[in-house]
């Protein structure tokens, strides 16, 4: 056997040995060292997150529906406030800014106890959506935001805080399948720490609308409550991004000026009124014309036939302003009348008097 080779394999295969062993020690302590430090580095930055990290107030959120009723427009009135009840709340509506969001607003004037009382308004839909959309509807979708007015809400930790606290409620209709209550679904958030909430997304859902559970086109004025109870610090509701869907889940357009359907009743009854000023003037005129006639005519019962006649087609607008005008007109022209009558007749005795005193004599 060559002894000087196998001398110098074994030599080699124990500095293999060693060399590996070593380069095994090192890695395991570089790891455990490397290992130490990055659990020590992730504690330190979850200390300081938690040290340093401050609660961001509520922000609004845009209508991403090209359907959605915003109120930018300033126009609610398809809205009221229900105070049907002594529990309800009693406030008004408007259209305010809050976050920089135009929003329809409930003032609460807080003369309700906070105990049992319920905020409520009532949103009706045919001003909105017309008859044949109202048929279509199958859930609704809104926000709804509170923004506390006083320094009353007791938390965990701290009292006297000027923020909702816990906000929660539902709603509810009747439906053309019965005048039963039909109750949607409850919902429910709250803000503890700021003045105004964010955004609480609630829907309402006709889930038994395959029964009839529905608005139908032949109602006469389908609507629907939005409530809130529960109330646990003096607030004000706002609501935003009011939106309707059909059973498709696609939004339903409202109608071309939809919201302004008041403003054309009004014009409505502003012509109405011209239209019945203008007649009530032409009869005036005609009413003088036949006090005119009256004085100069010999046959009082036909002239008095005449104005009675007026009289009788005033007396068909009695809603107008001038009507105790136009009456003490005509009975000042009926005195006049019974007077120049009366004096013709004594004029007549007395010359027929005279006539016959002159036969005698």
């Amino acid at each position: 056997m060559d002894y000087k080779k196998l001398m110098a394999g074994a030599a080699a295969l124990t500095l293999a040995v060693c060399a590996a062993g070593c380069a095994k020690k090192d890695s395991g302590e570089k790891s455990e060292d490397t290992t130490t430090t990055a659990a020590e580095t992730t504690a330190e930055v979850t200390t300081e997150e938690e040290t340093t990290e401050e609660k961001q107030p509520p922000t609004p959120v845009e209508a991403d529906d090209p359907n959605a009723i915003t109120f930018d427009d300033g126009v609610f009135d398809f809205a009221e406030v229900k105070t049907d009840d002594k529990d309800c709340a009693v406030g008004e509506l408007s259209v305010e800014e809050l976050m920089g969001n135009k929003m329809l607003k409930f003032t609460d004037d807080n003369s309700v106890p906070l105990s049992g009382k319920v905020q409520k308004i009532d949103i009706r839909v045919l001003p909105l959506l017309g008859a044949e959309g109202a048929a279509k509807v199958r859930s609704i979708e809104f926000d709804l935001y509170a923004q506390a007015t006083k320094d009353g809400l007791k938390t965990n930790d701290a009292e006297n805080v000027r923020a909702p606290g816990w906000i929660g409620g539902g709603g509810g209709t009747v439906t053309a399948a019965s005048d039963k209550w039909y109750d949607f679904q409850e919902f429910d958030g709250g803000e503890y720490d700021f003045e105004t909430s964010g955004p609480i997304h609630v829907k309402f859902k006709f889930l038994l609308a395959d029964s009839g559970q529905c608005w139908s086109e032949e109602m006469e004025d389908p609507n629907f409550l939005i409530m809130r109870w529960g109330i646990a610090n003096e607030s004000d509701l706002y609501i935003d991004n009011l939106v309707f869907f059909d059973e498709d889940g696609n939004s339903i357009p409202v109608q071309s000026g939809g919201s302004k359907i008041e403003e054309k009743l009004e014009e409505a009854g502003d012509k109405i009124k011209d239209e019945a000023q203008k007649a009530k003037e032409e009869l005036q005129a005609e009413y003088e014309k036949a006090v005119e006639e009256m004085k100069d005519s010999e046959d009082y019962e036909a002239a008095k036939a005449k104005i009675d006649e007026i009289k009788q087609k005033i007396e068909d607008l009695k809603s107008d302003e001038n009507m105790a005008e136009l009456e003490e007109k005509i009975a000042q022209a009926e005195a006049e009348i019974k007077e120049k009558t009366s004096q013709a007749q004594a004029a007549i005795e007395e010359a027929s008097k005279k006539i016959e005193e002159a036969r005698n004599n």
